[in-house]
């Protein structure tokens, strides 16, 4: 599968300290479930952005 576990250290729900986090074969961290739908909501936002920028109004 190429994933490894490795320890990461940051904040999650308010506590902040080391987590055991998966890894793939090129050292990128997977996102938990939450990091990753905030993260794509972030890319839709900026992709909306450029569409009004350019004139078109996206449908929400």
């Amino acid at each position: 599968m190429g994933l490894f576990l490795g320890v990461w250290q940051g904040t999650k729900e308010n506590r902040a300290g080391y987590w055991l986090r998966w890894w793939d074969e090129e050292g990128k961290m997977l996102l938990w479930g939450k990091e990753l739908t905030e993260q794509e909501k972030q890319r839709a936002e900026c992709l909306m952005a450029q569409l009004r920028a350019a004139g078109i109004e996206p449908e929400d």
